[in-house]
C-alpha cells in the first residue's frame, strides 16, 4: 500500500489564516464551513475576489473578509505556535488528517483544536459521561464506578472537567485502559475550575485535554454550552448520570441526539431533584441504564469481538472471587486484601464477572453475588 504524504507543518501564516477566518466579524462557523467547502483553505478564502465571496455570502460578510487582519492575529498565531512546541501540545486544524473523524461529522466542528496529552485518544471509541456540578455523593460514586468500568472495557471517557459528575467521570476513566478526554471552555493555558487543577494536570499527562479557544481565553459563561457540542461530537454516545431539569447536561444529551449519537440516562429517586433531568431524557427516548454492562451491551461491545469487548474471565479465579463475596455485599478494596490481588487486576476480574451476570455492582463500590 502506498504511504500517505506527511502533513506539512503548520506555519505562522497558515495558522494566522485559520484564526482570522474564525474571528472575522459577522462570519460564524456555519459560514466559515460554507466558504471552506467551496475554496478549500482559509488562504484561498482570503485570496478570493469580492465578487467570488459575495456569490456565497452576504455582501457585508464579503466586506469583512477582505478587510486587513488586525495585528493581534499574527501575534496570537506566534504565541500558539510557541505553545504547540511544548512537549505534549499540538494544534490540529480542520484539514489535518489527525483531526477527530467523528467530530468532523457534526454541523459546526471547530476550525482549530488545541490538544494537550495523548492525542491518540481522540481517535478511539469513546463515551461522554456528564452530569450535575452539585452532584450528590451517590451520584459522584456512580459516575466514577461507571466510568471506570467502561474505561476498563476499552471506552475512552469524555467529559467537561466541571466539578461533580464530570470530575468523577474523568477520575474513573483514568483508572482504566480507555483513559479520558477533557473538553474545556477556556484557552488551553487556563484551568477552570481551580479546584480541578490537580485533576487537569493529571489528565494532561495521562489523558487528553482539548479546547477550541485561543490562548488566554477566560472562563466566559457562553463558552461552556458551546463546547458541549464537542463533548458529544467526539463520542459515540452520551451518558447522563445525574441532572436537574434544565441542566447543561441536557444540552449535551440533546446535541448528541441531533448528531445521531446514542443517549443514555441513569434513573434515580422520583423525589430527587437531581434525577428529574435523567427521567426527562428517558421520557424523550434516552436508554435507561443501570450498569456498565447495559451500556456496553447496547454499544455491541459484548458480542461483536471488537477492541474493548468483554474482558476475559480467569476461570481459575472466578470461584475464589465468588467465595470471597459470599452471600453478603463486599467492598472491592476489602476483596483485594482478602485475595491478595492488586486493585487494578481485581477490578478487571470484577468487570468480567459483572458482564457475565455473576455479580452486581452496587453503589459505594460494593459488589453482590447473583445466584442462579
Amino acid at each position: 500500500m502506498q504511504a500517505t504524504e506527511p502533513h506539512p507543518p503548520l506555519t505562522a501564516a497558515t495558522l494566522a489564516s485559520w484564526l482570522r477566518l474564525e474571528r472575522t466579524d459577522g462570519v460564524g462557523l456555519l459560514t466559515a464551513h460554507k466558504l471552506l467547502a467551496h475554496f478549500g483553505t482559509p488562504e484561498a478564502v482570503f485570496g478570493a475576489s469580492h465578487a467570488e465571496l459575495a456569490a456565497l455570502v452576504k455582501r457585508n460578510q464579503a466586506d469583512a473578509l477582505l478587510r486587513p487582519p488586525p495585528a493581534t492575529i499574527a501575534a496570537l498565531a506566534d504565541a500558539m505556535l510557541v505553545w504547540a512546541e511544548q512537549p505534549g501540545n499540538r494544534l490540529l486544524t480542520l484539514g489535518h488528517p489527525d483531526y477527530p473523524h467523528l467530530l468532523r461529522e457534526i454541523i459546526t466542528p471547530p476550525l482549530l483544536l488545541s490538544v494537550q496529552g495523548r492525542a491518540e485518544l481522540l481517535a478511539r471509541r469513546s463515551l461522554a459521561v456528564v452530569g450535575a456540578r452539585n452532584a450528590s455523593a451517590q451520584g459522584v460514586l456512580n459516575a466514577g464506578r461507571m466510568a471506570q468500568a467502561l474505561s476498563e472495557a476499552g471506552l475512552t471517557i469524555v467529559s467537561g472537567l466541571a466539578l461533580g459528575i464530570d470530575a468523577a467521570a474523568h477520575a474513573g476513566g483514568l483508572a482504566g485502559e480507555g483513559g479520558t478526554v477533557a473538553v474545556i471552555g477556556t484557552g488551553p493555558d487556563r484551568i477552570y475550575p481551580r479546584r480541578n487543577e490537580a485533576l487537569a494536570r493529571r489528565i494532561a499527562l495521562e489523558g487528553c485535554i482539548v479546547s477550541e479557544y485561543a490562548l488566554g481565553t477566560p472562563p466566559l459563561s457562553d463558552n461552556f454550552p458551546r463546547r458541549n457540542r464537542i463533548i458529544s461530537g467526539l463520542s459515540s454516545g452520551v451518558l447522563v448520570v445525574e441532572a436537574a431539569a434544565g441542566s447543561g447536561s441536557l444540552i449535551t444529551a440533546r446535541l448528541a441526539a441531533g448528531q445521531g449519537r446514542d443517549v443514555y440516562a441513569m434513573p434515580g429517586s422520583v423525589h430527587a431533584t437531581l434525577s428529574k433531568g435523567c427521567h426527562q431524557l428517558i421520557r424523550e427516548g434516552a436508554r435507561l441504564v443501570e450498569t456498565a454492562a447495559d451500556v456496553l451491551r447496547d454499544m455491541r461491545m459484548l458480542a461483536d469481538g471488537e477492541a474493548g469487548a468483554r474482558p476475559a474471565l480467569d476461570d481459575s479465579f472466578v470461584d475464589l472471587v465468588l467465595e470471597a463475596i459470599g452471600d453478603d455485599v463486599a467492598q472491592a478494596e476489602l476483596l483485594a486484601l482478602r485475595l491478595g490481588q492488586s486493585a487494578a487486576e481485581l477490578q478487571r476480574q470484577l468487570l468480567a464477572l459483572e458482564l457475565a451476570g455473576l455479580i452486581e455492582r452496587l453503589p459505594g463500590g460494593m459488589f453482590q453475588r447473583l445466584r442462579r
